[in-house]
């Protein structure tokens, strides 16, 4: 073990669906799992209570559906569902590596997995269990992200960990604009006002007026999560 001293004792990692796809146009690479599992293990080790909420992009998308006419509430109900299939690899892939873990649905479905109860979740990162996060909000017309920004207060956690595919927070797109430059540091309030694609809007607002802070990080770099946490820069972070 490193005697590095982590920044955080509680971290909510966020990662999108699309990252357990890796290079695949759809669904979950089996390899792609497992590098993020031993990513989060390392966290794991250093003592931080870790918990994850997840996507489901890489199996259905609910705002794309509701955009070719089928009913909003309905996609989102069904993108929810996708959620709930990734936190379960994920949580195959942690328990492969011997990292207890609990997946826990903002929908019930007890054979596959717990019902949210904020005090039993705060409990399982107590008891040092990686806990995923899975259904979203449970409600139509809230995004992934801002069930993070909500699971992230209810657990006090100290930050969220934004997993993307590049290393931070950019003026453009820097795969379309080889000019774009990175920021270190942003306020909430440019990240709003400049329209820069971090998390959405509620998410954003949901983490300004609770004083969280955001670390977005490249997670197709083996370590980085661990980096981060040990509170190098690896990303851009995002604050008051």
């Amino acid at each position: 073990m490193s005697s590095a001293k982590p920044a955080f004792s509680r971290v909510l990692l966020k990662l999108s669906g699309e990252a357990l796809m890796g290079n695949q146009g759809f669904g979950i690479d089996p390899d792609v799992a497992t590098q993020v599992a031993r990513d989060i293990a390392e966290v794991q080790a250093l003592g931080v209570q870790t918990a994850c909420v997840i996507g489901g992009g890489n199996i259905f998308r609910g705002v794309k559906a509701s955009a070719k006419g089928m009913d909003r509430a309905t996609a989102d109900y069904m993108g929810m569902l996708a959620t709930v299939i990734n936190a379960l690899a994920l949580q195959d892939a942690l328990e492969k590596i011997d990292v207890v873990t609990r997946v826990v649905s903002a929908i019930e479905m007890r054979a596959v997995a717990e019902p949210f109860i904020r005090r039993r979740a705060i409990r399982h990162l107590e008891k040092g269990r990686v806990v995923i996060f899975a259904a979203g909000t449970g409600n139509p017309y809230f995004t992934t992200d801002t069930a993070a920004a909500l699971r992230a207060k209810e657990i006090a956690a100290d930050a969220i960990f934004k997993a993307t595919k590049v290393d931070g927070i950019y003026t453009a797109d820097p795969m379309k604009d080889p000019t774009a430059t990175r920021y270190d540091r942003i306020s909430y309030l440019n990240v709003l006002e400049q329209g820069l694609k971090v998390m959405d809007s509620t998410a954003i607002t949901l983490c300004m007026d609770n004083h969280l802070p955001i670390m977005v990080f490249n997670l197709r770099t083996p370590g980085n999560l661990k980096r981060a946490v040990l509170g190098e820069p690896v990303g851009s972070l995002v604050t008051a």
